[in-house]
């Protein structure tokens, strides 16, 4: 199974592969040099912080390499369950009401499953992405696997589900106890602002099949 551990040592690996030290590969991807150091990897208050999708994804571009033969290497991948189903709903659905709890978590009838390398706590699902309003970075058919358990951060992409049942993915930019701002992953679209008691979820997109 990927675990938060054979994630970063897979990236130690990469950039070992390569030639280089991990600032040397955060470099390379256009990052800043401590992306990928040890000292990012577990927050002050000691939870695991996992690599965002966005680096890993520009890591693998720097150095022409593919997801697959990120994790080829990795024994406790290789050796544990390397694909798991998890529950899979499209935005669509997922804005009609019924398939989540309060909490975001998937509930009710209706889920339907996709394969996928085992990320997270057990808690993930899959949205399917429709349309074309999440374009540059996600395209139609795309699956977004994401967690409403995993810590957010500024910065991080998100799904939210608002009270009226608007469900998006966006950037959170910030988030106060009076405001959550969240930004647009397609620069046509303009930011949203919201009051904390307006959004009824977010949960954090922990990797994108594309």
């Amino acid at each position: 199974m990927l675990t938060h551990r054979s994630l970063w040592e897979a990236l130690d690996a990469l950039a070992e592969r390569h030639g280089l030290s991990t600032s040397g590969l955060a470099k390379l991807a256009g990052l800043d040099a401590t992306a990928f150091n040890p000292s990012k990897r577990v927050s002050k208050d000691g939870r695991e912080r996992w690599p965002s999708t966005e680096s890993v994804a520009k890591a693998l571009e720097a150095t022409e390499e593919t997801f697959d033969s990120l994790l080829s290497g990795n024994l406790d991948y290789a050796q544990g369950t390397p694909r798991m189903a998890v529950p899979l709903l499209g935005f669509a659905q997922a804005g009609s009401g019924g398939y989540f709890d309060a909490a975001g978590f998937p509930a009710g009838q209706g889920w339907d499953e996709v394969s996928f390398p085992g990320l997270g706590d057990g808690s993930t699902y899959a949205l399917e992405v429709t349309g074309e309003s999440m374009q540059p970075l996600y395209r139609d058919g795309d699956y977004l696997i994401v967690s409403p358990t995993e810590q957010l951060r500024r910065g991080d992409r998100v799904v939210v589900r608002t009270q009226g049942g608007e469900v998006m993915a966006k950037i959170l930019h910030r988030r106060t106890e009076k405001q959550i701002e969240l930004h647009s992953i397609n620069p046509d679209h303009p930011p949203r602002l919201f009051r904390p008691e307006e959004i009824e979820w977010i949960a954090r997109i922990l990797w994108a099949s594309q």
